[in-house]
């Protein structure tokens, strides 16, 4: 049953009080008109229980906007969501359209910095947030007495004479929840082995995010980028205001994992909601994703930090790792699966949970 408004609802008392389930959860698909976003396909979704976001159906599934009863959870950046079709794949031009917002998609053959790799060219974290998702779906369904919505796509990465992968993402959520899950089934579906490389951009910005918050992960090992980061890698979990001239700062960490595998991070702010505190948290499987980056940016208007769990381990370069023989590989006609839930914690008893879960997880390690 749903728990909406401070008790639990069976389907039939909810239908009886709405002419419409999605006066309280649903999913609305609309196209942006205005400016370089117009042409772009979103979809907005809202849970009931105070999560709202919106699915970037042009933009590789990417999810752009999100908030919690009014709360912003991540950060926009000042390009916003522009249209695919300004996409600049050479070198660093991948940020002239960097939207930010709760997950940008990075991959699906390469992620991380610009490099020339056995006669191609790669740009900044790959194509697969300009590209259009196909087979675009938006349902809702009722399983019982627990309501859910559905946004699904395809997108397609390849080309004559090249691998060909394919991703599906199913983003999921049940009506009273303030969660999401994302499901990604990634297929090499031509007839060449092909590098899989993916690496889940999240990121979260004010108010999450402030001199007040704090990032809580089972870490057990911190490698910091370069010189810029060695400076802060004592602080990587604590953040100031905003500065000026900032520099970037990135630390690649080694997670610990529960027995299947299964870990977690999170942005906390104890100050929001009347001290009650507010964050926000993302879970996922070391099996599938086990390697992890965090991006610390104080800057003037780049106030963000950035979790990201990745595949692959890009504190090497693409020759390092299939020296290592850590190049992620898929097969022709062979499929991955990745998971993720990314959620809300609402007040001081539910931060203090996920707390006591990291602390069990570093017991454990």
């Amino acid at each position: 049953m749903a728990l909406l408004y401070g008790r639990e609802w069976t389907k039939e008392e909810l239908l009886k009080r709405v002419g419409d389930i999605s006066q309280i959860c649903g999913a609305k698909v609309y196209e942006l008109q205005d400016g370089p976003a117009r042409g772009v396909i979103g979809v907005d979704v809202w849970t009931g229980g105070g999560l709202t976001f919106t699915v970037l159906a042009s933009r590789g599934m990417d999810i752009g906007m999100a908030r919690y009863r009014g709360f912003a959870l991540a950060w926009r950046s000042p390009t916003t969501e522009i249209h695919p079709a300004f996409y600049e794949p050479e070198g660093y031009g991948w940020l002239r359209g960097f939207h930010g917002g709760l997950l940008t998609t990075c991959g699906l053959m390469h992620a991380g910095h610009p490099i020339d790799d056995e006669g191609i060219h790669y740009g900044l974290h790959g194509r697969a947030s300009y590209t259009p998702a196909s087979h675009l779906r938006v349902d809702g369904f009722w399983e019982g007495d627990d309501y859910f919505v559905v946004v699904e796509g395809r997108i397609r990465e390849g080309a004559v004479f090249s691998p060909v992968l394919e991703l599906h993402r199913c983003i999921t959520v049940k009506l009273g929840e303030n969660r999401l899950f994302i499901r990604d089934t990634v297929t090499n579906i031509g007839f060449q082995a092909s590098p899989l490389m993916l690496l889940y951009h999240i990121n979260l910005g004010f108010p999450i995010l402030s001199e007040h918050s704090e990032l809580i992960l089972p870490t057990k090992k911190v490698q910091p980028r370069d010189p810029d980061a060695e400076v802060g890698v004592n602080e990587y979990m604590r953040f100031s205001p905003p500065q000026p001239n900032f520099r970037e700062q990135v630390f690649f960490h080694q997670l610990v994992g529960a027995q299947d595998g299964s870990t977690c991070a999170a942005v906390i702010n104890r100050t929001l909601m009347h001290g009650e505190g507010l964050g926000v948290y993302v879970r996922w499987n070391l099996n599938e994703l086990p390697y992890f980056v965090q991006w610390k940016m104080m800057g003037e208007g780049i106030y963000v930090v950035g979790i990201e769990p990745t595949n692959a381990p890009l504190q090497l370069t693409r020759k390092e790792m299939r020296e290592q023989g850590l190049m992620p590989i898929l097969e022709p006609g062979e499929q991955k699966v990745f998971n993720l839930e990314i959620g809300v914690l609402t007040n001081r008893a539910e931060i203090d949970q996920f707390r006591q879960f990291v602390s069990q997880l570093m017991m454990g390690r």
